[in-house]
């Protein structure tokens, strides 16, 4: 009885021994997660990610498009895009107003009313945004969120005076712009005034945005614009011209200056003489083309209206295209060239990247 007591204990212990070797069962494997296409475009990453606006001769939005319709070139090669969407995507936008002592009374007024209006009847409900004033200094007053009313609360504390520190707001907002969760990433300045106290350049601003995927947009007020100066003939094309792409009903200087917004031709475009205080176009316009959003200038202030909504439609109807990065880490700018097959059709898109 002892040896078989002795022979039952060796076998528990070997079973017991046995089973401490064997590992642990392993968790089924995780799904993988549907990845929308490239959220960041700089070299190192999988995509080079490019929005393109189209329209008509007429200047009217083109829907309906395809992939097959599009051509892209970086530094004049061909590319193959890999990435489209043609349905409308959240964004993620950012807002810096003007809220200098040239604001006060009507234009700020205008301001509110025309960002509340874009805000809850324009957009969409997934899209976010947050909100900066400036004047002799920026200031956030919302971070990123979607809920409207912590927008308005801080539209209702927009305060006008003080100076203009417009690029040291683009340079403080675009980093914030760029963090935003949606693949669209978008900044909107409103200003009334030429920039009269930053610590930065419109230059040091350019090669920041250059650096980014945010699209920037800018609309001056610019109530003298009768008076603005032009370096060169700006290209005609076909009235009338909701979208922004060179000419325009009347031309500064003209006398036939319109109301509502009108968008300022490049190439040279308007000037205006060193230190004017009023809207400097030719800076805003620094600031916004490469990165393939646009400027518009608006003569009155209940104008900004239209000029939002205008924005607000692009952003609704924009094309994304997608191409494999090239992995070039040379720190240097690479041109984008977006093209249609349909050469009847316009087509704007960011003009390039720096491969950081």
């Amino acid at each position: 009885m002892r040896a078989i007591t002795l022979v039952v204990v060796l076998l528990a212990a070997l079973v017991v021994a046995l089973h401490g070797q064997q590992p642990p069962p392993q968790p089924p494997p995780a799904k993988p997660q549907a990845e929308e296409p490239g959220f960041r475009f700089k070299s190192g990453v999988e995509l080079i990610n490019v929005t393109a606006t189209v329209s008509d001769q007429n200047g009217r939005f083109v829907s309906g498009l395809r992939q097959e319709d599009f051509l892209v070139y970086e530094d004049d090669q061909p590319v193959t895009i890999t990435h489209f969407n043609s349905e409308r995507v959240p964004v993620s936008l950012g807002i810096a107003v003007d809220t200098s002592g040239s604001m006060a009374g009507q234009k700020i007024e205008a301001a509110r009313g025309a960002l509340d209006r874009f805000l809850f009847e324009l957009l969409d409900r997934d899209d976010e945004f947050f909100l900066y004033r400036f004047s002799s200094a920026p200031m956030l007053l919302q971070d990123w969120t979607r809920d409207r009313q912590q927008l308005t609360k801080g539209l209702g504390r927009l305060i006008a005076n003080g100076g203009t520190a417009m690029y040291d707001a683009v340079a403080d907002a675009l980093p914030l712009a760029a963090r935003g969760q949606n693949r669209k990433k978008a900044l909107l300045v409103i200003s009334d005034g030429n920039d009269t106290q930053s610590t930065v350049t419109v230059r040091d601003v350019k090669a920041q945005i250059r650096e980014t995927e945010v699209m920037v947009y800018a609309i001056g007020i610019d109530g003298d614009a009768e008076t603005t100066t032009r370096s060169q003939p700006p290209p005609r094309a076909p009235m009338p011209m909701p979208f922004p792409f060179p000419g325009g009903r009347g031309r500064p200087g003209s006398g036939g200056w319109p109301r509502g917004p009108v968008s300022i031709p490049g190439g040279g475009g308007w000037r205006r003489s060193s230190g004017d205080d009023r809207v400097n176009i030719a800076a805003l316009r620094e600031m916004t083309d490469d990165s393939g959003g646009r400027t518009e200038i608006v003569r009155y202030a209940a104008d900004l209206n239209p000029a939002t909504a205008n924005i607000a439609d692009e952003l609704s109807k924009q094309y994304y295209l997608g191409y494999p990065s090239s992995g070039k880490n040379d720190g240097r700018w690479h041109s984008i060239r977006v093209e249609l097959r349909n050469r009847s059709y316009r087509v704007r898109a960011r003009r390039g990247y720096v491969a950081s």
